[in-house]
């Protein structure tokens, strides 16, 4: 039986009518292949953010069930069009919306998870011949309401199809031709990244790279999915996601990861017994606010800072939760400063090679850029730094490491 193929494209691939015949002459053409093809489609360009400000008209705050109602409409206003585009080009195809795929999620609107799939109306249409279109982005939950998955869910939507229908690859295609070293519109000497492993790939996204979100690539090291980040305006081959292979760790350094949208918020004079992070950080969640580096100061006449950083975007919800918790916590001062940002260095092959930490550090150092903030794990290094700062610590450190040179294929 022929292999499956799973191929997503942006909202920036379908955004008009040429652009939406231009996928539809790559899906035929993979079809014509003699795969058996499933695609997962964004909405149209700007459609979601059009959606939420034209809700934000209508009042500040609308249920999450009625927002999930109206933002799963962008989707399938793109599957049927695409449909119809490979249909004129004499290609059998069929659209079906999340929940006709058989895609369940659970029951929190607006940022929903999914819980299951069960393709057997994919399957039946397959079998068909036909190119099955689905609409990205959204579920079935258990109260038989749609529910959609939040930032990134079309990518989300195609690598769990992907791991559900065993499908060979799942091919992801954007507006860019893959992976870089870094944002080459920060540093224009990026260069691609032919392959790179889950492990790296997650750190990236959860650093800042914009390529994809964390969420899918976690979904396909689970499940083995091979994920092909390539351009839908162009032929070339993009980045593999893939397993860890050895030659891999041969690379100290495989990309620089920048966020210039960074929020540091600080909660100073804060008692030094138990329990305190746990009531600054549990209602933080629980209003999906996500912190990132976190930094507690030695303690000082029982009483110490915490420091943290958040996206953002959810500054306004955070310090609303803050007056709050620092209220009962009698702490001194909330301070929010918003002018920072977050500069990560990633690799495999750091686990093996002492020294990496100390020539990031010099590379800053002797353009004169402060660290604010740091934290580490395995395979990343992250440091605050002032917003202004970024760009140009992007640039220094890109180089520090070698990255602009053009990159050796790796081998499996």
């Amino acid at each position: 039986m022929s292999s499956i193929v799973v191929m997503k494209f942006g909202g920036s691939s379908v955004a008009d009518a040429d652009r939406i015949k231009n996928v539809a002459g790559r899906v035929a053409a993979k079809r014509k292949q003699g795969h058996r093809v499933v695609v997962v489609v964004s909405a149209p360009g700007d459609m979601t953010d059009d959606l939420i400000a034209m809700a934000e008209k209508i009042t500040d705050s609308p249920s999450g069930r009625e927002m999930d109602m109206l933002l799963s409409t962008g989707e399938q206003v793109s599957i049927a069009l695409l449909s119809m585009a490979i249909n004129e080009r004499g290609v059998a195809a069929v659209s079906l919306t999340g929940p006709q795929a058989g895609i369940f999620a659970d029951q929190d609107h607006t940022r929903a998870r999914i819980t299951a799939i069960r393709p057997k109306k994919i399957f039946e249409q397959l079998k068909k011949g036909k190119v099955v279109i689905v609409a990205g982005f959204q579920g079935l939950n258990p109260n038989e309401d749609i529910a959609t998955l939040g930032r990134g869910g079309s990518d989300l939507t195609a690598v769990a199809l992907a791991a559900a229908l065993k499908a060979d690859v799942c091919e992801i295609y954007t507006d860019v031709k893959g992976v870089y070293t870094t944002d080459p519109r920060v540093e224009p000497e990026a260069q691609k990244i032919d392959r790179i492993s889950y492990d790296e790939m997650l750190e990236l996204a959860g650093a800042g790279a914009q390529v994809m979100q964390a969420r899918s690539i976690e979904v396909g090291k689970k499940y083995g999915v091979d994920i092909h980040v390539r351009s839908t305006f162009s032929e070339d081959e993009g980045t593999l996601i893939t397993a860890e292979v050895p030659r891999m760790e041969q690379i100290v350094v495989s990309g620089v990861a920048f966020d210039p949208k960074q929020a540091k918020i600080t909660l100073s004079g804060v008692a030094d017994r138990p329990g305190v992070a746990a009531k600054i950080f549990g209602p933080l969640a629980d209003e999906g606010v996500n912190v990132d580096m976190i930094i507690q100061s030695a303690p000082t006449e029982g009483r110490n800072d915490i420091s943290f950083t958040i996206g953002r975007v959810d500054v306004k919800k955070a310090m609303g939760v803050l007056d709050r918790v620092s209220t009962d916590l009698k702490a001194e001062e909330v301070v929010c400063d918003d002018k920072v940002a977050k500069v990560s260095i990633v690799g495999v092959g750091m686990k093996g090679h002492p020294g990496v930490a100390a020539k990031l550090f010099k590379s800053l150092a002797e353009a004169g850029i402060n660290i604010d903030m740091i934290s580490t794990s395995e395979i990343k290094i992250a440091c605050v730094v002032r917003e202004g700062d970024g760009p140009r610590a992007v640039r220094l450190v890109h180089k520090a490491f070698g990255l602009e040179k053009p990159r050796v294929k790796a081998k499996a």
